[in-house]
């Protein structure tokens, strides 16, 4: 929790009936209040029926455990995109629905997640270090020194857009459009970002369908490739998508592999420069990295959450859910829970149990690229502590109007001369 929030918003927030608590309000997101607003529902209703949203009403799930026990039981909660689906808060027609694998259930979501998982397989993984350290020394050693620059901008961006060309074998000159139609995909009208209309999205996600549709083109009468592109082409379960369906896939692969990392990247040096005690716990043992890889995972959340829709009745948190409701968990409330993580507002790169958090959910969602995420910070890490032992951030970040990416659009470091 920010202590500098401003003490007006912290007794609106304290002060506000619990029922009538939005914890879909992104503005809270974007101001860095949102915490509080969890904190209470934890404290007093931690299966909260939300109505007080423009999303109409859903079931918000604020606890590690109560998380845990929707996550694991697809059964029960449904993923299916014509159900409500997963990533998505807002009411969609059938029309609009663009369906990936993350919003299928067993079996078609088994199949098509097969299709892509290859790609981070450990044999893949071992192949990208190399790839990654070369780029991110040369990110590194191109940064300023003794002058400001925005992190967002230099490093985090930059970084995973270059994974993403390589995942997808993406002309690597035109990398940047990867970014635009991830920013396109999770952009609002009413935000600072790219997305003007919701007209202009359609029409930028349907230049995202047609270039990616010449690659297919290309690549489904050529031998198997190890790219995202030619394995979803050879593969059984996804070979014959329509045109909604591939581009449901391909914003999923985007958004997966571009706003997560590049936001733990810029979270990582906004929590270190909160808590410097751990900069220079970290500075004093390099080992620790790969614990405070997790830590910042933790701590930052990078999406912040997940919905199901109950396909039964069923008990939770005391509460009785009905079939048909939508059922939100919150994954940014359940790593602040302070019944299963000590201290959990606090950046801590040295836990017991780093990997207790709930930022790749559980079950057969869990995320499909948590092991290359964490890869890719580990090597940000280790390569900035070789070069640039300390980065300091100036002022407040810039954070993205938005409660499912929990992310930063300008981050203004400096390292010292």
């Amino acid at each position: 929790m920010d202590l500098a929030t401003p003490e007006s918003i912290r007794e609106t927030i304290l002060s506000t009936p619990v029922e009538d608590l939005d914890p879909s309000d992104g503005y809270r997101f974007r101001d860095d209040t949102i915490h509080l607003v969890f904190e209470r529902l934890r404290r007093e209703d931690p299966v909260h029926w939300s109505t007080k949203t423009r999303f109409g009403s859903f079931w918000s799930v604020t606890r590690y455990k109560d998380i845990m026990a929707v996550d694991m039981n697809h059964r029960a909660f449904s993923s299916d995109a014509f159900a409500g689906g997963s990533v998505s808060l807002m009411p969609r027609k059938p029309e609009e629905i663009l369906p990936s694998f993350i919003e299928m259930d067993p079996p078609r979501h088994d199949e098509q997640r097969k299709a892509v998982s290859p790609i981070v397989a450990p044999q893949y993984l071992t192949t990208f270090e190399g790839l990654i350290r070369s780029r991110v020394i040369e990110v590194v050693e191109s940064l300023p020194v003794g002058e400001p620059f925005d992190w967002v901008e230099r490093v985090s961006i930059d970084l995973t857009t270059k994974m993403l060309a390589t995942l997808f074998d993406y002309p690597f000159e035109d990398r940047r459009q990867l970014t635009w139609w991830s920013d396109i995909a999770t952009g609002h009208p009413k935000d600072a970002g790219p997305v003007e209309s919701w007209e202009m999205r359609q029409e930028e996600l349907a230049r995202c369908l047609a270039r990616f549709t010449q690659l297919w083109n290309e690549r489904v009468n050529e031998p198997p490739r190890p790219d995202l592109i030619s394995m979803m082409a050879h593969s059984p379960a996804t070979r014959n998508m329509d045109p909604k369906e591939f581009l449901g896939n391909l914003l999923l692969l985007i958004v997966g592999g571009n706003d997560t990392t590049r936001n733990s990247m810029s979270g990582g040096l906004l929590a270190l420069n909160r808590f410097p005690a751990e900069y220079d716990k970290l500075r004093a043992d390099p080992a620790l990295i790969p614990k405070m890889v997790s830590e910042i995972i933790r701590w930052q959340t990078p999406l912040a959450f997940m919905r199901r829709t109950a396909v039964e009745d069923i008990e939770l948190g005391g509460k009785r859910i009905r079939k048909g409701d939508a059922v939100v968990m919150w994954y940014i409330s359940g790593n602040r829970d302070d019944t299963m993580i000590e201290r959990p507002h606090d950046f801590i790169i040295d836990r017991p149990n780093p990997r207790q958090h709930v930022a790749f959910g559980f079950g057969i969602h869990r995320c499909v690229g948590n092991r290359l995420a964490e890869l890719q910070l580990r090597i940000l890490w280790e390569e900035l502590l070789a070069r640039h032992p300390r980065i300091e951030v100036l002022g407040e970040p810039e954070r993205t109007l938005s409660n499912f990416v929990h992310g930063y659009t300008k981050l203004i470091a400096r390292i010292p001369a």
